[in-house]
């Protein structure tokens, strides 16, 4: 058996433990939490993630293809300044539980709310905020989903020699069907295999660069003939796009990928599921020591393995961890690290899937298309019932049709997958970052004032997208960010009335 062939056979084996594992841990839920309910079971896990769980949770869905491939193959090119700008995403967990934790936590289960949109619609009472919020959070989700599958389908490709088209149908059929069949558990069951599998893959990989390249001293001398200014800026081969990193491009990758992550949805979520305060804390440590080893570990390992490369070079820089690992690492090593990105852009695409649908049919369908009472309201209502029979149906279907269309997208891929997935970033903390941030902390924040923020940051950030104009490398996450935020506070500002007190009471 060849190498390719031992790594394909590892790969196919985690992905069916994967499959596996997930539907079972699915089953077992719904088996002891029936009394939650489809909904609280399918879309939240019946609140009860502890702390590791939580907190591996949090970084895989956080990690993606980029963390893997398109990060530290940028660092192979740019140096040093890469991985050191990669670091402020160590921060990322302790960030997100620190600020929106316990208040969200509280929050949901006053609300009984299960979705990002279901806080919305609590904190902000407004059919336009919430489905508004709901259009781009699924856009840009299946935006997302594209870069993953993309990630998932080409390292399969790489390493194995598959088509690229059977590797995206593989990866995709597994993930798909998990996801759909499992839900919230079997996506958080997965998340925690994965990011225990990421942790140790980067240390492998560490490992095998630096002994095949011969030490540090010899890496260090090959850099410093081969690629002058590592340690600050590097040549920038092999066809990467970057804008030069002065303070403006710095600030604004510290933002798009450091504070902003509070407005992402998938992220945000997570602090709805957790059993306890306990869980938490302990989370926001595990999270950020995994984190840490992470971002460090595997943006290091690409800035040493360019002495590793092909004087040639390669045709993306994507390319340049599976050719390292095929070329210099033993079957069996290369088998379990490649599952490493694998489980990062399985445990983004879950994450997004899982959460797109229950926008659609938690949020949208049930609310504004069946019109039916939830809560209390809903006791001995037949209208409820007869919606709630079709809901497990229309959820399992909807979630495999939503994955089925990004992996479809994903046939006729770009070249740089980090550039996808930082535009999808970027429109989600663009359209939610205010809302949620606002919403919680803010009492004067109203549906008026979330609409002009959505509204205004959003399409601030679309149009600098497109129309490149900004100076100093500055990106349009910032200018985003700045107009949504005085967009919200200037209207909140101006039509404050009278608070609502059942809001005040539920979310304040």
């Amino acid at each position: 058996m060849n190498k390719s062939t031992t790594v394909l056979v590892i790969l196919v084996a985690y992905l069916l433990i994967n499959l596996c594992l997930g539907i079972r841990a699915s089953r077992k839920s719904a088996e002891e939490h029936a009394d939650k309910g489809f909904l609280s079971n399918y879309f939240a896990g019946s609140r009860s993630m502890g702390g590791v769980v939580l907190a591996m949770t949090l970084v895989a869905t956080y990690t993606s293809a980029s963390s893997f491939l398109g990060g530290p193959g940028l660092a192979s090119s740019f140096g040093m300044s890469w991985s050191w700008v990669a670091g402020v995403q160590i921060g990322a967990a302790f960030l997100t539980l620190g600020v929106l934790g316990k208040k969200f936590a509280m929050v949901a289960r006053r609300t009984n709310a299960v979705t990002i949109n279901d806080y919305l619609r609590a904190r902000y009472k407004s059919p336009a905020v919430v489905i508004i919020c709901g259009v781009a959070m699924v856009i840009f989700f299946t935006t997302q989903m594209i870069a993953q599958f993309i990630g998932g389908a080409t390292l399969l490709q790489t390493v194995t020699g598959l088509p690229y088209w059977a590797g995206l149908i593989l990866f995709g059929a597994v993930v798909i069907i998990y996801t759909s069949v499992g839900g919230f558990k079997a996506v958080v069951t997965t998340d925690t295999i994965q990011g225990i599998v990421m942790s140790c893959g980067t240390f492998l990989l560490l490992f095998f660069v630096i002994h095949n390249a011969g030490g540090m001293e010899n890496i260090v001398s090959a850099l410093d003939a081969g690629n002058p200014g590592w340690d600050l800026m590097g040549k920038g081969e092999y066809g990467a796009e970057i804008a030069s990193l002065r303070p403006g491009a710095l600030i604004s990758f510290w933002v798009l990928v450091g504070v902003a992550v509070l407005g992402l949805p998938q992220t945000a979520v997570r602090c709805m599921g957790f059993k306890d305060t306990e869980s938490m804390h302990k989370a926001m440590i595990y999270g950020t020591v995994v984190i840490g080893i992470l971002m460090i570990g595997m943006h290091l390992a690409g800035t040493l393995a360019y002495p590793l490369l092909p004087a040639e070079g390669l045709p993306s820089t994507d390319q340049v961890i599976p050719y390292v690992v095929m070329e210099y690492m033993p079957a069996w090593a290369a088998g379990f690290f490649l599952a490493a990105p694998l489980a990062a852009v399985m445990s983004t695409i879950d994450s997004l899937l899982i959460l797109a649908s229950a926008t659609i049919i938690k949020d949208i369908y049930l609310h504004y298309i069946k019109k039916v009472p939830l809560g209390t309201a809903a006791v001995n209502n037949p209208e409820y019932d007869e919606a709630f029979d079709k809901v497990p149906k229309y959820s399992f279907a909807l979630t495999a049709a939503i994955g089925i269309i990004g992996c479809a997208l994903a046939f006729n891929p770009p070249d740089v997958i980090v550039w996808i997935n930082l535009f999808a970033f970027g429109g989600l903390e663009a359209t939610f970052f205010w809302p949620i941030i606002g919403g919680l902390y803010w009492k004067k924040g109203n549906d008026k004032a979330c609409l002009a923020s959505v509204i205004c940051g959003l399409a601030t950030f679309i149009f600098f997208n497109r129309v490149k104009i900004l100076p100093l490398g500055i990106h349009e996450i910032i200018v985003g960010l700045i107009v949504g935020g005085i967009a919200y506070f200037l209207v909140g500002q101006l039509t404050a009335g009278e608070p609502d007190r059942e809001m005040i009471e539920k979310c304040f």
